[in-house]
């Protein structure tokens, strides 16, 4: 047997110079990875027996070695730790859930009536980008509101390409019909100008252009059109009312606010661009055990590895490595970015609503953890399980009149859904309506994997089912080595109504029947309505998708490529349906004579 690791001793041999350490446990396993000014100091401290962190007691135990980078400067710790986290993710760092970049609206300019839309991603595509905002439906509120007040078009490229008359979004006044020449190519960019201005925070110059429009139309007589922009006014004014507008100021600001102890931290974002705060946005990151400043250091880091900083960063903690942070993102931007920690004025109000917003968000999170906690509590006494299940999964099909099967499998944790472990299975090769047939399919092809190490296995399985449902469910498990699994059918009642549900326990002979009211029930009712709602939407996306494709898949001739062709050119199958001969004619690789065909297929009896 090894002798544990002397990390005092270890440390006495450092330098007091700026590194990199890594932290490893007897199997090899990267514990840990951090940087420090001074190696020698910061190693030393997690062997100290004054220090009574959280993270000492976690890690101490575990560490086999201690491997260690001089770097040049502090900076280039910071990066090395940056990259080190990104390539190994050690279980005891702070890691952001995921990787996603904030949204943007992105105005394409590759189009003379071009149109605004929402965009994630690298900023690579041609055209403008506003934001980023702090959410999807920060994103698509401001979308709305622009709508409104500019009618700028929202359609795709093809859609637009192919109209012959205005659509609905014309008639209930949120487009001008560019399509259909109904706006001037001038008018309709006078329009964009004005959102462009409003969308980077000039709202003050876009409502003194409408002002002068409105005057200059009453002053020629066109009392319709002034009228039309008087109401426009009214708009922008009740938008302006409606956003939290910093007065006195254009700048582009990024706050971030981190909350919490050790092991549990709440981290939220305020960004305000041209003087306007677009909202706040909250993570919980995962794995960390270091101290809120270490940890809100390598949540910067993380973050702006995938989003562009602002000039100004301010944060509600003293950060040690501030300005090594600063520079990391200016070298990344080329130009300054100043991250600290405001002490007065405009700046700290913005911090300390967002500390508020992460706090909020925190207890937040915890009630709702406790509240699952007992749920799960109640369903080991109601399921008699030895504890509490850590992991539960639940099936459901859905299909129509036994056309477009899908199988849905969705996973509950501790904490309530797993969305990114959800799965569905397009059921094929079963007679149409074999729910049985069905759910035995999808269950061999998810167990398979459970079997072979991928995925892990749950602690209950719920079926949406009975006792025939329950008993195919459970011969397909047997036959790849879950037959002890604990699997449950949940039956819907006598009136088919929530609280009457029966739990169907393979090996019982008669159901179980909880109270109404019972933490567990409500928690079946919350895994079970889940997977419905998930095979519902898939089998609908299959439908819809086999809608599009089914009729010109039986057209002699039409490959896949050509039908790709068709719907893109078109828009979609209405537009192949409603072009003549010689339209479809026109789509490459079509031709007359399959044009012909094509069209003597879609409409039996013409000719």
């Amino acid at each position: 047997m090894s002798e544990p690791f002397d990390g005092r001793a270890f440390a006495a041999h450092l330098p007091r110079r700026p590194g990199v350490y890594r932290m490893y446990a007897g199997d090899g396993e990267l514990l840990y990875v951090g940087k420090a000014q001074r190696l020698r100091d910061r190693v030393a401290s997690y062997f100290s027996p004054r220090n009574l962190a959280p993270k000492v007691a976690a890690l101490v135990v575990h560490i086999a070695r201690i491997e260690v980078t001089v770097t040049r400067s502090e900076t280039e710790a910071l990066l090395l730790e940056y990259n080190l986290i990104k390539e190994h993710r050690p279980r005891y760092n702070i890691l952001m859930r995921d990787d996603k970049s904030f949204p943007y609206i992105l105005l394409r300019t590759n189009h003379d009536f071009p149109r605004l839309l929402s965009y994630r991603g690298p900023r690579h595509r041609d055209g403008r980008y506003f934001g980023p905002y702090p959410s999807v439906g920060s994103v698509n509120e401001t979308l709305v509101q622009i709508q409104k007040l500019f009618r700028i078009r929202n359609c795709t490229d093809s859609f637009f390409a192919n109209r012959t008359r205005p659509c609905l979004q014309y008639q209930i006044g949120r487009c001008t019909a560019p399509c259909v020449g109904l706006i001037s190519r001038e008018d309709y960019a006078r329009d964009v100008a004005a959102a462009v201005d409003l969308l980077e925070g000039r709202a003050p110059d876009v409502e003194r252009a409408l002002l002068a429009r409105m005057e200059a139309a009453a002053a020629a007589l066109e009392f319709e059109k002034a009228a039309q922009i008087r109401d426009q006014l009214a708009a922008l004014r009740d938008v302006q009312a409606q956003q939290v507008v910093t007065s006195g100021t254009d700048r582009d600001v990024d706050v971030f606010a981190i909350t919490g102890e050790p092991t549990e931290f709440a981290i939220s974002t305020m960004l305000i661009r041209g003087g306007r705060n677009l909202g706040t946005s909250t993570s919980f990151p995962s794995a960390g055990l270091a101290e809120p400043e270490e940890a809100l250091s390598s949540y910067l880091m993380q973050f702006y590895a995938a989003n562009e900083p602002a000039r100004e960063v301010y944060v509600n903690r003293e950060l040690p490595d501030a300005d090594a942070l600063g520079e990391v993102l200016a070298q990344r931007t080329g130009r300054r970015v100043d991250v600290r920690r405001p002490v007065r004025g405009l700046a700290a109000r913005w911090v300390a609503l967002t500390a508020e917003n992460a706090t909020q968000a925190l207890q937040l999170r915890r009630a709702q953890r406790d509240g699952v906690a007992d749920m799960r509590a109640a369903l080991a006494v109601a399921l008699a399980l030895d504890a509490p299940p850590e992991r539960m999964e639940c099936f459901d099909i859905s299909h129509t009149a036994g056309e477009g099967t899908v199988a849905s499998c969705v996973v509950f944790g501790p904490e309530g859904p797993l969305k990114k472990e959800y799965r569905r299975f397009n059921i094929s090769g079963v007679t149409p309506g074999d729910d049985y047939a069905a759910l035995h399919q999808a269950l061999e092809r998810r167990y398979t994997r459970v079997r072979d190490g991928e995925i892990t296995c749950p602690d209950v399985l719920f079926i949406d089912g009975g006792p025939g449902q329950v008993n195919e469910v459970h011969a397909a498990l047997a036959a790849l080595g879950f037959g002890n699994l604990k699997l449950v059918g949940v039956a819907k009642g006598a009136d088919r109504r929530a609280g009457q549900e029966r739990l169907h326990v393979f090996g019982e002979l008669a159901p179980r029947v909880l109270d109404a009211a019972s933490p567990a029930l409500r928690l079946v009712q919350r895994i079970r309505d889940e997977a419905h709602r998930f095979a519902i939407t898939g089998h609908r996306r299959r439908r819809a998708r086999r809608f599009n494709e089914s009729v010109l898949e039986t057209v002699p001739g039409m490959g896949p490529a050509k039908r790709r062709a068709l719907i893109r050119h078109f828009g979609g199958l209405q537009g192949v349906l409603k072009a003549g001969v010689e339209d479809l004619g026109r789509v490459a690789g079509i031709g007359p004579v399959l044009a012909q065909t094509l069209y003597d297929h879609l409409h039996p009896g013409a000719r």
